[in-house]
């Protein structure tokens, strides 16, 4: 059965409510520990280990899913977390990136060639080295490589946000998806839980996408039992920075494309000042009006709307407004 980053847990389906659970209970297992993180926010020297492997890594996976280049690079914090920041030297550095990435790969049940990605220049590795490497890897995460990622959690997020729509929910999970992706270079995101970082993400996604729905979407992360509502202010706050850059790309798109995107232009079913006003009450309800007020894109949500439910327009109006 092949690896899949949204569904890590063997049976998640069979024991829904029990798996849930367990996903929140065990992601910290999956994370660098905090003495990691102080040392790349304390030492460039660490910071550039880490900036060096990382790209290397990316160059790797640039043929392949993104999501492989993700779950190589969580192999490289947890390790060097757990192993210290290696000596500078480029072929130490490389068969760290090789390795990382051929355990990735595996995981994922992806076809590659070791030789293919080592290219023709540069040092090659022996497969034995290779090997030798991972079973070093191996042993400094426990064998724990089914990793709990955000993207384990973007699923459960948008069941609470209840979207009947199912192009509306791939668009959203799409974007978040994005953002997540995008975000692993910023050494911040460390420091918090996947969950965390894949709601925020989600967040981030609604309120650029579809923010009339926004608040909604926001009260469901808030009142949800796993998550820590300061944490998710924090997250979020380091993830617009990331989330930002991706905007004026993505609104071209939506004006331009033929895609199933373009579920967003038809009319807002509300007024805009109610998708204001309840965007604005639902924010201060996590503290999140000032940053609010700092996404705001010009002409944002001109003649871009979608079908909501009457269950939708009440907890957009209703709800939203009497936080």
């Amino acid at each position: 059965m092949e690896f899949d980053l949204e569904n890590p847990l063997e049976n998640f389906q069979e024991h829904h409510s029990d798996a849930v659970s367990f996903l929140f209970l065990i992601e910290s297992d999956h994370i660098p520990s905090q003495n990691y993180l102080q040392s790349l926010q304390t030492r460039d020297f660490d910071v550039s280990v880490r900036r060096e492997v990382v790209s290397l890594i990316s160059q790797f996976s640039c043929s392949f899913e993104q999501v492989l280049s993700y779950l190589a690079i969580n192999y490289l914090d947890r390790f060097l977390a757990n192993q210290g920041i290696l000596q500078p030297k480029p072929w130490a550095l490389r068969l760290l990136a090789v390795s990382c990435f051929s355990l990735a790969a595996k995981m994922m049940k992806t076809e590659f060639s070791i030789s293919d990605i080592q290219g023709d220049g540069g040092i090659i590795f022996e497969a034995q080295t290779i090997q030798r490497m991972e079973a070093l890897i191996l042993g400094a995460l426990q064998w724990r490589m089914r990793s709990i990622t955000p993207f384990s959690f973007i699923p459960f997020f948008i069941n609470l946000f209840r979207l009947n729509d199912p192009t509306l929910k791939q668009v959203l999970k799409d974007r978040a998806t994005d953002i997540i992706l995008k975000s692993q270079r910023e050494i911040k995101l460390l420091e918090f839980k996947p969950s965390i970082i894949a709601a925020s993400a989600l967040l981030s996604a609604s309120h650029e996408l579809l923010p009339f729905l926004y608040p909604c979407f926001l009260i469901a992360v808030s009142d949800c039992y796993y998550i820590n509502k300061e944490s998710i202010l924090q997250c979020y706050n380091v993830i617009q920075d990331v989330a930002i850059q991706g905007y004026e790309s993505v609104f071209n798109m939506v004006a331009s494309s033929d895609t199933p995107m373009n579920v967003l232009d038809h009319h807002f079913l509300s007024s805009e000042s109610e998708i204001t006003n309840g965007t604005t009450a639902a924010a201060t309800a996590l503290g999140l009006e000032k940053d609010l007020k700092r996404r705001k894109i010009s002409d944002h949500g001109n003649n871009r709307t979608v079908q909501i439910s009457q269950t939708q327009q009440y907890c957009l109006t209703d709800r939203a407004r009497n936080i």
